[in-house]
């Protein structure tokens, strides 16, 4: 099959991200072999492409926000039926027995592996996963719409819940991309006031369609101070920046895997008053269930811009230079 391979990683310029010939891969004992109907286009894989994350697997195929139908079965597998629809997150694996795991970290494991980083994923016409970490999806919701949700909306959802934004609270979102603008609604759905802050003018206008109280410049300051605070661009430079942002006792939460330097913090004015930083690391199995419940609930949908399989180096090249609002999904031309 035709499948997108990192064959070096580096800047985009050079070239990394190739069409290669690979073969259609065949599910372990405990997996699924999928078909891919769609997969989003994360950030993260521009941080695998790119190199900002170390290889784990050479040539890999990127691709974690994966729509598919199970196309076989591992001898093991009970529960799945071929044909079933199923969507194909980041986290892939866990060891399921260290103290993370045990204590419902799981998303901590030092164990854990992680789709189109340590195996190959959703930039092909079939991928593989784990049937234990492969996700139930809701019915009426279609393939292009759903393939955000598995990655950005989840680890949207989780630096949601690590900014500890309390009820009625408001909220500042620093970049609004695939992951901040599902965020976004599920926070304004809680009752939250929201106040975005970044770089594109098109983000801007997104945001205050959907419902945003506020929408500016990334260095910006909020019109009020802020409970809470999504940190989504990769840019260390902002932390100092939303910190001033917080009012007394806010949080920071930092959702991204790959940060730029953060430039030193000045105490009196950016982390006294019990302001706090948290990062966040991937996800549970857990979150993503609670946060694909509440997006059906609050009908929490992506804004798309549809890529053909074949373009996908495009559209990475398109979510680096800021040249979209919402998220990018590839749909296979390929097979």
């Amino acid at each position: 099959m035709p499948a997108w391979s990192v064959v070096s990683p580096g800047p985009l310029g050079d070239g990394p991200l190739r069409l290669a010939e690979k073969p259609v891969p065949v599910p372990a004992d405990d997996e699924l072999l999928v078909r891919v109907r769609a997969c989003g286009v994360c950030r993260t894989d521009l941080h695998v492409t790119e190199g900002d994350l170390p290889v784990r697997r050479s040539g890999v195929t990127p691709g974690h926000e994966v729509v598919g139908e199970v196309a076989g079965l591992g001898a093991a597998v009970r529960g799945f039926a071929p044909g079933e629809r199923v969507g194909v997150a980041w986290l892939r694996r866990t060891d399921g027995t260290c103290a993370y795991c045990v204590r419902g970290a799981e998303n901590l494991c030092p164990a854990s592996r992680y789709t189109g980083w340590d195996a190959d994923g959703g930039y092909a016409p079939y991928t593989t996963v784990p049937a234990a970490f492969a996700h139930r999806l809701p019915a009426d919701v279609d393939d292009v719409a759903l393939a955000p949700l598995l990655c950005a909306g989840i680890i949207g959802y989780r630096a949601l819940r690590r900014a500890a934004l309390p009820p009625g609270g408001r909220l500042g979102l620093y970049g609004f991309g695939g992951s901040a603008h599902l965020c976004a609604q599920l926070a304004l759905a809680e009752g939250a006031t929201v106040h975005v802050l970044t770089r594109g003018a098109a983000a801007r206008r997104l945001a205050l369609e959907l419902g945003a109280a506020s929408a500016g410049d990334a260095y910006d300051m909020p019109p009020e101070p802020l409970d809470s605070a999504v940190l989504f661009a990769p840019a260390g430079e902002l932390v100092p920046v939303a910190l001033r942002a917080l009012d007394r006792g806010g949080v920071l939460s930092i959702a991204g895997i790959h940060l730029s330097d953060v430039p030193s913090l000045h105490y009196e004015s950016e982390l006294f008053y019990e302001k706090e930083v948290r990062s966040v690391t991937s996800n549970t199995r857990a979150d993503a269930r609670e946060f694909l419940a509440l997006a059906a609930r609050h009908r929490v949908r992506a804004t798309t811009h549809v890529y053909p399989l074949s373009r996908a180096d495009r559209a990475l090249a398109d979510l680096a230079a800021g040249r979209f609002d919402g998220a990018a999904v590839l749909v296979d031309d390929l097979s």
